[in-house]
């Protein structure tokens, strides 16, 4: 299966366990690792034929601002579930990474999961 990465996306939103956090905008950092048959897109060159990377973009960092939750894994979860609307994507891991919350450490949360809408598992 072949590979998409989206990597270093920064979008801003409220999340957190306490109320705190959940009241500033944090910036939080993600990539994206998308398993997708790219051979259709390599022989004719279009992108209907493939995931519009632009798009995807838009439509996380868009999750991240517009929707709040309480933890990062819940938060993967629904990054995954945006990424599962195209049901050409076989499999997807997503980390979620929150840089300014523990005096210079990053957590990180990574979350993989096979695509329910797709009809194979993750290799």
């Amino acid at each position: 299966m072949d590979v998409i990465e989206i990597r270093g996306i920064r979008a801003h939103g409220k999340h957190g366990a306490s109320e705190a956090e959940r009241r500033e905008v944090q910036p939080l950092d993600l990539d994206v690792r998308i398993q997708i048959d790219l051979s259709a897109a390599a022989d004719s060159d279009n992108l209907e034929q493939t995931l519009d990377y632009a798009t995807l973009h838009a439509r996380l960092v868009s999750t991240v601002e517009h929707r709040s939750f309480d933890l990062l894994e819940r938060l993967a979860a629904e990054l995954l579930s945006v990424i599962f609307q195209d049901v050409r994507v076989s499999c997807a891991e997503v980390v979620v990474a929150k840089p300014s919350i523990l005096d210079g450490a990053t957590p990180a949360v990574r979350v993989e999961r096979p695509n329910p809408r797709y009809l194979s598992a993750c290799p």
